[in-house]
């Protein structure tokens, strides 16, 4: 078996390798010093990566400033270019960035062309020395994958499959693969699909892990830790993010909890205690509530994922502190709804954020979530961009997306039902369309 490690500046990724932990800048990449500031802060906190939307040229010129001002501070952080449908940009940004994250798929609507964009995208990052990430997410893999196998796992790991044999093919192994969803199953399983496919093949690509669009608070930290511990109990992933809705630096104590507790070999039996009225029991002793739903969320994600526990009891000690009988039930009901073993909650699908992002998503997205709370069984969308937004809320039954300056499109599903919505009068709109749908008797997916 042939297990390929990547170089990104100094940080070695792959088999063997520690788990790197990375996170992306929310800000505009042309806002050189708000830039340099977040990468900064990301990498004092233990980021060893840092990506940045780079949507055009112009922005591969400010990448390359960023670079340099980090480099003269002694920040020796690599920078991932994140490129979406341009090849040319993609091109362009080889000769700058550390990594480059592409789906190849949306270089061109003409597969053929695409795949020849693809190869001179490889001759220059070969050229320079840069790292490639290949990301397909489980809402973007375009109508050519889901005629023949759905918008399904086997769809993501058929999709990343044609990619991975073409830099086979052209003898080029600088290469991390991701196959992110907001669904936790549907990740797991797509991930684990194509782990399986390498294996068989031999050769074993770097593997960076995240649950896209967790969210924010508790859930989003118990969604991504469920998801990631599902695979990194298994052996599989090199890196990893945990996506929120929330200020990027927030996201880097999460992921070192969740790369530490693999990292150090820690097993989920070790903190099992016994059965306690026939359910598995545990106890953890933790600093603080957030290592207490993360660490559980590890122990228990898998086991809940691969439905090998149908119920848990499980007590936690932090600190002086014994967690109380409602911090136990919350969670609970989260990791259970997290895994999609039981929807007792409102579902919410919320990117992180970055320089494409026009609108206050932060809080916009939490005055959703407060407005929306009490509808069991729905799952709402609130996403930055146009770009991204229609494919990554696949799940969703109803979708609220940044149009531009001040304006909003409304989803019902994957049909834009009115667009061009002042921001002041979107929520409201949206409550109102999902009332009258209600009162039609239309039934969420999800209830």
């Amino acid at each position: 078996m042939r297990y390929i490690a990547v170089k990104v500046g100094d940080v070695l990724i792959g088999h063997g390798c520690p788990t790197v932990v990375q996170s992306m800048c929310n800000c505009d990449t042309d806002d050189i010093d708000a830039a340099v500031s977040q990468c900064r802060e990301l990498y004092k906190a233990g980021a060893r990566l840092v990506r940045l939307t780079t949507q055009g040229l112009r922005e591969v010129e400010s990448l390359s400033r960023i670079k340099r001002r980090l480099s003269d501070e002694g920040v020796d952080v690599p920078l991932v270019a994140d490129v979406h449908f341009s090849s040319e940009v993609a091109i362009a940004a080889a000769s700058v960035a550390d990594k480059v994250r592409i789906n190849p798929g949306n270089f061109a609507k003409d597969h053929d062309t695409a795949k020849a964009q693809f190869r001179r995208f490889l001759d220059e990052c070969r050229k320079y020395g840069t790292a490639v990430r290949i990301g397909i997410n489980h809402g973007s893999l375009g109508q050519r994958i889901t005629e023949l196998y759905g918008n399904t796992p086997k769809g993501m790991q058929e999709a990343m499959s044609e990619w991975v044999q073409m830099c086979i093919d052209e003898d080029f192994y600088n290469v991390v693969l991701s196959l992110k969803a907001s669904n936790v199953p549907v990740m797991t399983q797509a991930y684990i699909l194509l782990q399986q496919w390498m294996e068989e093949r031999g050769t074993i690509f770097p593997l960076h892990l995240g649950v896209t669009e967790a969210g924010n608070g508790d859930m989003g930290r118990i969604k991504s830790a469920a998801g990631l511990a599902t695979l990194l109990s298994r052996g599989i992933g090199d890196t990893v993010r945990v996506s929120l809705t929330e200020p990027p630096v927030n996201e880097i104590l999460p992921a070192r909890l969740i790369a530490e507790f693999f990292d150090t070999a820690q097993k989920p039996s070790d903190y099992q205690t016994g059965v306690r009225d026939g359910v598995p029991s545990f106890e953890l002793r933790c600093s603080t509530h957030e290592e207490f739903i993360v660490k559980a969320s590890c122990i228990l994600g898998p086991m809940l994922v691969n439905k090998e526990i149908d119920d848990f009891d499980i007590r936690c000690i932090y600190g002086d502190k014994v967690a109380d009988k409602s911090e136990i039930e919350q969670f609970k009901s989260d990791i259970m709804q997290a895994t999609r073993r039981r929807i007792s909650q409102c579902e919410y699908i919320a990117c992180p954020s970055c320089g494409r992002t026009l609108y206050d998503i932060e809080s916009t997205f939490n005055e959703v979530k407060r407005r929306t709370s009490h509808l069991r069984g729905l799952t709402i969308a609130v996403m930055g961009c146009i770009v991204n937004g229609p494919g990554e809320m696949a799940d969703a039954d109803y979708g609220y997306i940044g149009e531009g300056r001040g304006k909003v499109s409304i989803y019902r599903g994957r049909e834009a039902v009115m667009r061009s919505v002042p921001q002041h009068e979107a929520i409201d709109i949206l409550l109102r369309i999902i009332e009258e749908d209600s009162n039609k008797g239309v039934l969420p997916r999800h209830a």
